[in-house]
């Protein structure tokens, strides 16, 4: 096995390799999907180059819901299979594959129509558990419950017109912390990981696809990678790519989906909560000190590096939630905002509410392959059926994936620890667990080498100096935005978005990633705009005003405004 850590000095022995090597697969992009896709690949013994133009997880798969979950929406579209395979994914990441970042949460559906609306969602929801009892589900089995008992359970509920409720279970994960564990470990089995990479071209011979014309953007210099099958993983970007190797791209239609986050205290319950809204359904879920609400559901056809979202955005998520609550939430209430992109393959409808949540994978005449569509949770599928599909043409026998029984780093040895979390003299400590799950331990030695790596970034946030040291050291942070936006989430749990952490974090990384002041000053400098931006780009009145609004602070890596 190679190292799991991911860091400046290794990403440049894996600039280095990817320079000089050829390699069985090489894969575009570093969301959930394209790292799936690097530890599918060499978990079977294959050679894997993987470039991400940004940071790991840094479009859609750093701004999902943060579930594990089948998709209750898709019963009604009598999708079985999709949610059948969605839940046997949800329970092997509790599991088996990764049961340090996921962990159970259930969810309360407020019932406020007599008879046929407790029969109709209760139907629901018990083929919703029976579908997962045949992937063993280590979760509860949903109940139904009167009024007094739904109240009990969330007082914030307002009780009028409320007749009862159904609470069934799914999953709550960090997508970002995940992704990058996929990353990792991906990196342990020897893929080459490199982020800052923009793939600028798709190289060929003999008219098929031979590899990746790549620039780093962090030095600025230029290079090839040679590769028997390219792997488009790219989401919304899918059909760019495909566009560069001259091949007609699987159509993908971006949708965007907003979440904000308040304060805990604000809605008193002690259960996620979940309702249907005109356009999709809008969970409460439950995130550390905070809840996340969430989502919509609309096109998008403006730049999607960074999707805004808009004040009538944020007025819609406010305006649905409060018809369940006692006491309404307002503006002042909202902690942070986030906004992601589904990539969608295209159907008969022009409605992104019923546009396929299914993936394709799709070989083109020259031999790229591009996989797209399909749902966070599936993540493993479908690079699964990528890696299928790049090596269906292979002289040799490749062994057939192996995923379904790889843990990722941290999972090993974590049951053990949850027993007696206590052992480590951190503060929170299961906390911490549930982060890193058997790397705590690291954490606790760097803490005990260094007292001062114990204290607090920001009193607001929980996160550790520790916690900041280790996303650079090990974590492939680069820049203040990987750290504060997904490394920790700082940028959406605070105030102030991370302005004030901003300062201090600088300091505690700038020795490792070898800043002097003047590239402290200049990452400080950019993490403002960007908050800056977005806080703009929240009081326009629509998308289009929005996207001008956020466009107006430049990508880190690039120094444009993209």
């Amino acid at each position: 096995m190679s190292s799991s850590r991911l860091n400046a000095q290794q990403r440049q022995a894996h600039l280095s390799r990817m320079q000089t090597q050829s390699f069985d697969i090489a894969v575009i992009g570093g969301g959930v999907t394209g790292c799936g896709v690097a530890l599918d690949a060499a978990s079977r013994g294959l050679s894997v180059a993987l470039v991400e133009q940004r940071d790991y997880a840094s479009g859609t798969s750093s701004r999902s819901s943060k579930l594990f979950h089948g998709g209750l929406r898709y019963l009604e579209q009598r999708n079985f299979s999709l949610v059948r395979e969605a839940l046997h994914e949800r329970n092997l990441m509790l599991n088996r594959i990764c049961p340090h970042l996921a962990e159970a949460v259930s969810f309360l559906y407020p019932l406020r129509h007599r008879v046929w609306e407790r029969a109709y969602v209760g139907a629901g929801v018990l083929i919703y558990d029976m579908l997962a009892s045949f992937a063993a589900s280590p979760l509860p089995r949903h109940s139904h419950l009167g009024k007094g008992a739904a109240l009990d359970l969330a007082p914030a509920l307002s009780p009028d017109g409320l007749i009862g409720a159904i609470r069934y279970w799914d999953a709550v994960v960090d997508d970002a912390r995940h992704t990058l564990a996929v990353a990792r470990t991906a990196a342990a089995h020897g893929a080459s990981m490199a982020t800052g990479v923009r793939a600028t071209g798709i190289t060929s011979d003999s008219g098929r696809v031979s590899g990746i014309d790549a620039s780093d953007l962090e030095s600025g210099t230029s290079f090839r990678i040679e590769a028997r099958k390219v792997i488009n993983a790219t989401g919304v970007w899918s059909d760019d790519i495909q566009a560069m190797a001259g091949d007609r791209g699987l159509d993908v239609k971006a949708s965007k989906g907003i979440h904000i986050v308040v304060p805990r205290d604000r809605i008193q319950a002690g259960t996620g909560l979940i309702l249907r809204t005109e356009q999709s359904v809008l969970f409460v879920i439950p995130w550390g000190r905070h809840w996340i609400l969430g989502t919509t559901d609309t096109p998008w056809e403006l730049r999607r590096a960074h999707p805004a979202a808009s004040r009538t955005d944020i007025e819609y998520l406010l305006r649905w939630v409060n018809t369940i609550l006692a006491d309404p939430l307002t503006d002042a209430d909202v902690v942070g905002v986030y906004a992601g992109l589904r990539p969608l393959l295209t159907g008969e409808s022009d409605d992104t509410s019923k546009l396929s949540r299914e993936h394709a994978v799709l070989e083109s005449a020259t031999g790229l392959i591009s996989v797209a569509g399909g749902k966070y949770t599936t993540y493993r599928i479908m690079a699964r059926d990528a890696v299928d599909a790049a090596v269906a043409d292979f002289a040799e026998t490749v062994p057939a994936s192996c995923t379904e029984e790889i843990q990722l780093v941290g999972a090993n040895g974590f049951a053990e620890i949850l027993e007696d979390p206590s052992q480590f003299a951190l503060p929170e400590p299961e906390r911490l667990l549930r982060r890193y799950g058997s790397e705590v331990g690291q954490l606790a030695d760097r803490v005990r080498s260094d007292p001062t790596l114990g204290l607090r970034v920001v009193e607001e946030a929980p996160y550790l100096r520790a916690e900041i040291d280790m996303a650079v050291r090990d974590e492939g942070a680069m820049h203040l935005d990987d750290i504060l936006t997904r490394r920790t989430r700082i940028s959406i749990e605070t105030e102030d978005r991370g302005i004030e952490a901003a300062i201090e974090t600088a300091q505690i990384v700038a020795p490792t990633l070898g800043w002097d002041d003047d590239a402290v000053e200049r990452e400080i400098t950019h993490y403002r705009a960007r908050v800056e931006a977005e806080r703009d780009s929240q009081v326009q009145p629509d998308d289009r005003t929005a996207d001008a609004a956020r466009m107006g602070a430049p990508d880190v890596r690039t120094g444009q405004s993209e």
